[in-house]
């Protein structure tokens, strides 16, 4: 991809290691003398990052549920004994926080020594991209020591100068796995802070990864211990992101480098608009990272979006503007001017020739909201008509007619967001696991938290029925037959009077609605 638009820095996001409480009580407290009110509910992680204090964290990331096994966040609390983690520790009223103490220190510092031990870090080389959480933490605890040796039962041992990888193996080694076009899986780097075996369960719901083994041999296993492509693995990369490790990293990053800069964009892919962090180093794309401020999809992505970004350099695009007189004409490229100049004398002499209304401008679904608009403007100015068009009239016309009915307009009412406030969903003709993967993993996450899926759907898709979800009821109607289950669902709805008048009334016409 070239780019060559103004990008001088990469775009930084918080972590704020849980996930937002969204209690309506306040609660106000002291983190290293900073006063700071936050909902009830909020771990003293996210409290003490929203009051400008990080505390340093491995098994924590603001998209999982807290966890506390890495014992990385501890913190002292007034008035209380030991040093709780911060991630599971919810905030109170006049709570007394520090987070920083010559004892914590010394924990810290203690903890990521013992995990140095057992890490390719403890090598003193450069580990992976020598970027990652875990070589960030390293460097922020103070740790300058290993008094365990490297002999770690989890990784090759350096002979004769052989670098980690390369030498003879301890019993517990277990080779990389490079069997996933898209990332590497290396054990020897694996902390077991069990993030992207969350990632999977709570943000994918694929539940493709797990624990194996206990103690030392404790390690990530896709599937039933098989290679990653062999396994249920989707490939959304919700695993490499959780990562605080170089143990799942994209390859391309492994082979290019760290990227240097970064813009956020929209995923063109489906209509559910992604929005990403394209991450460029010189003018390559490096990687395409799910931005969490992203409406729709909030940190998370489908294979397609996050990986399937190869066409930005392939040997077959078009990179330079074409233009031919005649379709029998050869294509030669020419400059943006010139480009432009000949399509404009074109519309101008079509015009001329057949009447303003001879030309018009469609535009797609996959479009973002400002390039339609765009689009229109162009088309009711410049063409000076109203021939202006979208491809989601075509296939959501019976959508929109209905919604205009309905509820007086033909646009969706809801925003992604209201999933996680459903209780019942009526899913009729769509396959959103396949379409609309993103989307679709909400609604898995919601369906294992109890809210009720119906199918009106003559096949049996996956949504149907996978892992941990079930539809409570598929319909497998015949085609074509939507209108009549419809109306039968209407009809038994107001005959049994199970509707809610007092809603209707507010709502709609409700004359129309007796008749």
């Amino acid at each position: 991809m070239n780019a060559a638009f103004d990008i001088k820095s990469l775009v930084q996001e918080i972590d704020y290691g849980t996930p937002a409480s969204e209690a309506e009580q306040q609660v106000t407290l002291t983190v290293d003398g900073n006063s700071v009110t936050v909902p009830a509910g909020t771990s003293i992680m996210r409290a003490s990052m929203e009051a400008g204090v990080e505390i340093p964290k491995l098994c924590a990331t603001d998209m999982l549920d807290s966890f506390g096994s890495c014992r990385v966040c501890l913190v002292e609390i007034d008035g209380r004994g030991g040093t709780p983690a911060s991630c599971t520790t919810p905030v109170g009223e006049g709570m007394v926080v520090h987070t920083q103490s010559d004892r914590l220190d010394a924990i810290r510092r203690g903890v990521m020594e013992l995990y140095v031990s057992d890490h390719p870090a403890a090598w003193g080389e450069k580990a992976g991209t020598g970027g990652s959480e875990f070589d960030k933490v390293a460097r922020t605890v103070g740790l300058t020591e290993n008094r365990y040796g490297v002999d770690g039962r989890n990784h090759v041992k350096q002979e004769n100068g052989v670098a980690p990888g390369h030498g003879s193996l301890t019993i517990d080694y277990i080779a990389r796995d490079e069997s996933n076009p898209y990332f590497t899986y290396d054990p020897a780097q694996c902390i077991v802070c069990s993030r992207c075996v969350r990632a999977c369960e709570e943000v994918q719901g694929t539940f493709a990864l797990t624990i194996e083994g206990r103690g030392f041999e404790s390690r990530v296993s896709a599937g039933m211990h098989e290679a990653f492509v062999d396994s249920e693995c989707v490939s959304c990369g919700a695993c490499v992101q959780a990562c605080p490790t170089d143990a799942l990293r994209e390859k391309s990053v492994l082979a290019k480098g760290l990227p240097e800069r970064s813009a956020v964009t929209t995923c063109a892919y489906c209509g559910v608009g992604c929005s990403f962090k394209a991450e460029v180093k010189g003018d390559e794309v490096i990687r395409m990272m799910p931005y969490k401020e992203g409406k729709a999809n909030h940190g998370h992505s489908c294979v397609k979006g996050r990986f399937a970004y190869g066409y930005a350099t392939h040997k077959d695009r078009i990179l330079k503007p074409m233009i031919r007189e005649r379709v029998s004409d050869p294509w030669r490229e020419v400059s943006w001017e010139e480009a432009l100049t000949h399509t404009a004398n074109e519309f101008r002499r079509i015009q001329y020739q057949y009447g303003r209304t001879s030309i018009g401008g469609i535009t797609s679904s996959r479009c973002t909201n400002e390039e339609t608009y765009l689009v229109q403007k162009l088309v009711r100015q410049g063409f000076r008509n109203n021939n202006v068009d979208t491809c989601a009239r075509v296939c959501h016309s019976p959508t929109g007619y209905g919604l205009g009915q309905t509820f007086g307009t033909s646009a969706g009412t809801q925003d992604f967001d209201s999933i996680e406030q459903t209780d019942v969903i009526l899913l009729i003709g769509a396959n959103p696991t396949d379409a609309h993967p993103v989307f679709a993993s909400r609604m898995k996450k919601r369906m294992r938290q109890g809210a009720k899926l119906i199918v009106l759907d003559p096949r049996r898709t996956d949504i149907v029925r996978s892992a941990h979800v079930e539809a409570q009821f598929h319909l497998p109607l015949k085609p074509g037959t939507n209108v009549a289950m419809l109306t039968a669902l209407a009809h038994v709805i107001v005959t049994e009077g199970l509707f809610d008048e007092a809603f209707i009334r507010e709502r709609c016409d409700w004359d129309e609605f007796q008749d």
